[in-house]
């Protein structure tokens, strides 16, 4: 089983998601919100289960996807710290994410 870590910028990244989601219904924010942390659990067991990140091309930045939101992280050793959480319509900065330290 692999450590989850949370950087800053995700949690703000699922907050911010939950917020905007909540202008129209806070039943479906704390739904987002929970699956949000069930997916991670998933890393937790399988931490290999992400698919590699077609923007980034390397081995150890995977993601998972949930409906229309990428959740990114890095694998390293037993641990897998996640990096954000973002529309999938949104540009990815690869620099931002593969420069974050761990």
């Amino acid at each position: 089983m692999a450590e989850i870590r949370w950087t800053l910028q995700a949690l703000d990244d699922v907050e911010a998601i939950a917020k905007y989601i909540s202008r129209d219904s806070t039943h479906y924010a704390q739904l987002f919100t929970i699956k949000v942390f069930d997916a991670v659990r998933q890393i937790e067991i399988f931490p290999e289960s992400g698919r590699i990140v077609p923007e980034i091309k390397q081995k150890y930045i995977r993601e998972i996807i949930l409906g229309n939101y990428r959740i990114i992280y890095r694998q390293k050793n037993d641990c897998a710290e996640i990096l954000t959480v973002y529309h999938s319509s949104r540009l990815l900065d690869n620099e931002s994410i593969t420069n974050r330290s761990t």
